[in-house]
């Protein structure tokens, strides 16, 4: 059966903000008839990495905050800590990013929690069936929310094709040991003769993984745990994604995630396709947008969430001085010409093969 995702432009009238526009895109989805009467309700979102400008701003988070709290609910804004080195791998340095990007509890109208601990590892173990996870490792505090809402920023990702509603619930909610657990059947290696040996990527693992020997970078894969941060912090490209299935396994580890973070709860999405970068948004920079702003959906299925947003995605026309810009287009699809070797139809067909939510959706336009 046919999800209904609800869709609106940024396009607005005089009278209305785009805040006023996406409560009114939340309400026609029919948020208001969730029951949220003194629930403890997170609202799972990306802070943003420092030196990173194309997360959400806070004020969208500020307008799920008040939609939950005129219901009686409890909001909290919620993420987990980072597997790489960068400004979040810690609550504390979690936190002050945070802060620094805009977030605060006076800006956003609640408080902010780090769901997985100072150091990453209050974690909960989640039993499921799942053909790649059996125990899903989630953040403490999101597992201990009775409603889960993911506010997204939908954008391109180098291992995962894209990044949605899916990676933000799946990967975004495991705790330090669950995202080492879905990344870890693939490490990316290096081509030696793209490498120039500038040495960016060495400051990039937080493992101790890359080393320089003889003006050449190399990737140690016993102490690597195939984050893939490298991949997108290489000026020159030479570090290329996994060989194999690994992006693909990948996938769907974090689609079983995914499950495990909204089963049996109540669960609503909100996605955003715009400032649409070529890279995950945990890079400490962002490169110019790959395709004009599409606008705002909601949906109570995640799955037809991400693909009503990818399919808006692929009718916009690549932005020519962008990565995709620049790109050869070897197919139709956006983000696989973004990042060849990615496939993001995975993370969709294994999240609808859980029982996530469905491929197949109805589009319900809000003017």
């Amino acid at each position: 059966m046919a999800a209904k995702v609800y869709y609106s432009s940024m396009r607005i009238r005089p009278d209305e903000s785009l805040m006023d526009k996406l409560a009114r895109l939340m309400k026609s989805a029919g948020f208001e008839g969730m029951d949220l009467k003194d629930k403890f309700t997170a609202i799972k979102l990306h802070f943003g990495e420092l030196g990173n400008l194309a997360f959400l701003r806070p004020n969208y988070a500020r307008v799920v905050a008040d939609m939950v709290a005129a219901q009686g609910g409890r909001p909290f804004l919620t993420d987990c800590n980072t597997l790489y080195t960068g400004s979040r791998r810690n609550a504390l340095d979690h936190l002050d990013t945070a802060y620094r990007n805009g977030f605060s509890p006076m800006s956003v109208g609640c408080q902010m929690i780090i769901a997985d601990g100072l150091k990453g590892s209050e974690e909960r173990l989640v039993p499921i069936a799942g053909d790649y996870v059996k125990q899903a490792k989630i953040g403490s505090a999101i597992m201990d929310a009775d409603v889960i809402i993911s506010l997204t920023h939908f954008k391109g990702h180098e291992s995962t094709g894209f990044g949605g509603a899916i990676k933000n619930l799946g990967m975004g909610c495991g705790s330090w040991n669950g995202k080492k657990e879905m990344h870890a059947s693939g490490k990316p290696h290096i081509d030696q003769d793209d490498c120039v040996g500038c040495g960016i990527c060495t400051h990039h693992c937080a493992h101790q993984a890359i080393s320089l020997v003889e003006g050449k970078a190399g990737i140690d894969h016993s102490r690597c745990v195939g984050c893939g941060r490298c991949i997108g912090a290489c000026p020159r490209k030479a570090v290329k994604e996994a060989t194999g299935d690994a992006n693909d396994i990948l996938c769907r580890k974090m689609a079983e995630y995914a499950w495990a973070v909204c089963k049996d709860r109540p669960h609503f999405h909100v996605a955003l396709a715009i400032d649409i970068s070529p890279f995950c948004d945990c890079h400490g920079c962002n490169d110019a947008p790959i395709l004009p702003d599409v606008g705002m959906f909601a949906s109570f299925d995640p799955v037809a969430l991400d693909q009503a947003c990818a399919d808006a995605c692929l009718k916009q026309q690549p932005i020519q001085d962008s990565r995709l810009g620049e790109m050869p287009h070897h197919t139709h699809d956006h983000f696989a010409n973004t990042h060849p070797g990615t496939n993001w139809h995975i993370q969709l067909e294994q999240a609808e093969k859980m029982g996530l939510g469905s491929c197949e959706y109805e589009l319900v336009t809000i003017s």
